[in-house]
């Protein structure tokens, strides 16, 4: 066993600078936390008692919380720790756990802290506290971490706007015995402080998303397959269409995935709407072989794109800024 520990920790200590900038003392300590880590974490989940789950969502997070003040521990991956989402932000400015609490079978609440990378590796916390229940109108509201529309997140794209970054975050939230939904957050640091949410979106002029949204909320029937994903080849974000399955679209949890894709592309600082992804539709039983809106090169050609119901055409928006 001791023969074990050790290997793993010079395992961790050959791992890269970062790792290294820590003492074998402060790695072992990280180590033996994360072991003792792992009890909770799955009780959180599997416990069938709600006392059970809340007491065990506590201890994790005392346990956590006391592990990340570890000098450095910014780098400290907890691998093993695997009902908790870990993601470092692609330019490493910070990372972010999230994880979920089922209260009852009608409510699920999410957790979550964001952990800022720190020159001296000292710990800087931001602790997300799940208000979604105490927000009216989800997809309009802009939020800070002590109000936060909670999700398990499981990507992170980088962009720019403003010469600032702009994080956008797709998650996942189980909601209720009905309904699931997944999100398009957008998260940003304002004077050292993050906020999720902004009206960068460019939607279609209907009913289809809220004019003024600020975030995308993506609701659809419990177990039902909705994808949203990013596509890396296409660089944007796909989402699976929704229909109901009882013609009654207002009612989210008759929504299901259709096979079509809709999406957003990053253009001119926002996240503008396209109806149809692939130009082609593939027909039942056979392998996908769609026309992606790229050309040959691998560079995007708006020129590709289908009507975007009453968006502007963004190669004409180009055209009247060139100078003659």
């Amino acid at each position: 066993m001791k023969k074990c520990f050790v290997t793993a920790l010079i395992g961790l200590l050959c791992s890269g600078s970062a790792l290294a900038q820590q003492s074998p003392e402060q790695l072992k300590t990280l180590m033996q936390v994360e072991d003792s880590l792992k009890g909770p974490a799955l009780d959180m989940i599997r416990a069938e008692e709600p006392a059970e789950r809340f007491i065990a969502d506590s201890l994790f997070t005392r346990m956590l919380v006391r592990a990340l003040k570890t000098p450095h521990s910014f780098h400290y991956p907890f691998d093993s720790i695997i009902t908790v989402s870990k993601l470092y932000a692609p330019d490493s400015a910070f990372r972010i756990f999230t994880w979920q609490l089922v209260v009852h079978e009608n409510m699920v609440r999410q957790k979550g802290a964001i952990q800022m990378k720190t020159a001296d590796g000292s710990l800087k916390l931001f602790p997300l506290i799940d208000m979604s229940d105490d927000i009216d109108r989800i997809e309009d509201t802009i939020t800070s971490h002590k109000a936060w529309v909670g999700a398990l997140y499981y990507k992170i794209i980088l962009t720019q706007r403003g010469g600032q970054p702009v994080y956008t975050l797709l998650g996942f939230d189980e909601n209720n015995f009905r309904s699931s939904r997944k999100y398009i957050e957008i998260l940003q640091f304002k004077e050292g402080e993050p906020v999720f949410g902004d009206r960068i979106f460019t939607v279609p002029n209907n009913t289809l998303y809220p004019q003024t949204t600020a975030r995308l909320v993506m609701e659809y029937k419990k177990d039902a397959s909705a994808r949203l994903t990013y596509d890396e080849d296409l660089q944007l974000i796909a989402k699976e269409h929704l229909i109901s399955e009882t013609n009654e679209p207002n009612k989210k949890y008759t929504l299901v995935g259709d096979g079509d894709y809709e999406g957003f592309k990053w253009m001119e600082d926002k996240w503008v709407y396209i109806s149809k992804i692939f130009t082609q539709v593939t027909p039942e039983n056979e392998v996908p072989m769609p026309s992606k809106l790229l050309n040959d090169d691998g560079s995007f050609d708006a020129s590709k794109m289908p009507d975007m119901d009453g968006i502007p055409d963004t190669k004409e928006k180009n055209k009247k800024k060139k100078k003659p």
